[in-house]
């Protein structure tokens, strides 16, 4: 066995030792070719330390397209080892997702195979937790707000809080009105993946933030004895969103339909919600969506985005029960 780590060994060494000698392409060409010759025999374990190490050198060397070719490869080496998602294996993932220049196009495919690996042979249907939100938390510090939405929610206990914070900066770049909608693309998902703890810490995060940077607002704490909540006077559709929290987290339908009847107008004037809160209706309160009398239109209606009395704007990705949130104008 130790002889057979020597050579993998010895392998690694003379392929670092063409990077190190601007020799790029050769030696991605040259990895490929030795992985897949272990590939051929399943030696797992021989192809993982190869591709592994080889696209880290890669990456750190600036060869982001060369080196994400061998961390894709890498990723279907799992893949056909059906390997499970662990610490080890994840840990080299990330590891290389970490070393990906910001701009590089393959980044973006190394991260849906990852995912799509994840997904595959782990415990979560949609992908792994921690996998999600590494790649949320790059998006979101390179202010890629879409594809950091699509990963933080689909993350960890960890990815409320960045989500917040990113929406928050956004929003600050747009009107002072449009708050509600910002928080919004953080609240109204994580409640229709059904993470309320999420959606709570996201909607207080905000809150927080908007009343800490705005003394003038006439924020009035309102505290009960199950809950407490900021009001916000020139915000409705905010004072909504906080509400809506506290129906859902008492699972109390008539609740929700006054509150809904109360706020009608203002939602309406948004129009992009409607969709969320008739599937958040359904899985909360118990609420039957409005259903079309043509199933065929209806679908139709939601692969080209015609949003069939629902008013959901055209979904730009697709992820598990995801409906997009609002957009604030000029911001999309």
């Amino acid at each position: 066995m130790a002889a057979k780590g020597d050579k993998i060994e010895k392998i690694i060494t003379r392929l670092q030792a063409r990077i190190g000698e601007g020799q790029f392409y050769e030696a991605q060409q040259q990895t490929r070719v030795v992985a897949a010759r272990y590939i051929k025999a399943a030696n797992w374990p021989a192809a993982t330390d190869i591709l592994y190490n080889v696209a880290q050198s890669l990456l750190k060397a600036g060869q982001g397209g060369s080196g994400g070719d061998l961390a894709v490869m890498l990723v279907d080496v799992f893949r056909q080892a059906e390997l499970k998602p662990d610490a080890a294996s994840k840990g080299k993932l990330l590891t290389c997702l970490r070393l990906f220049p910001a701009q590089e196009p393959t980044r973006k495919k190394f991260i849906g195979e990852m995912i799509a690996w994840s997904a595959k042979f782990g415990e979560y249907p949609a992908g792994d937790a921690d996998l999600h939100h590494v790649a949320g938390s790059l998006y979101a510090e390179e202010h890629e707000a879409y594809e950091a939405e699509r990963h933080l929610v689909l993350g960890t206990k960890d990815s409320a809080e960045v989500l917040a914070k990113m929406e928050y900066v956004w929003y600050k770049e747009d009107d002072s009105h449009t708050a509600p909608l910002y928080a919004a693309r953080a609240i109204l998902p994580y409640l229709l993946v059904g993470n309320v703890r999420a959606a709570n810490t996201c909607y207080r995060l905000f809150a927080s933030s908007l009343s800490d940077d705005n003394k003038g607002l006439g924020v009035q704490d309102v505290s009960s004895n199950s809950a407490d909540l900021r009001i916000f006077p020139g915000l409705p559709l905010l004072n909504f969103l906080g509400l809506l929290l506290l129906a859902v987290q008492r699972g109390a339908p008539d609740a929700y339909k006054q509150l809904l009847a109360k706020y009608s107008s203002n939602i309406a004037e948004v129009g992009a919600w409607n969709e969320a809160l008739e599937i958040i209706a359904e899985m909360y309160f118990g609420i039957q969506r409005p259903r079309q009398s043509n199933p065929l239109m209806d679908m139709m209606g939601s692969l080209f985005g015609g949003a069939g009395g629902g008013g959901a704007p055209q979904q730009r990705r697709p992820a598990p029960r995801r409906v997009e949130a609002p957009t604030a104008e000029g911001l999309d």
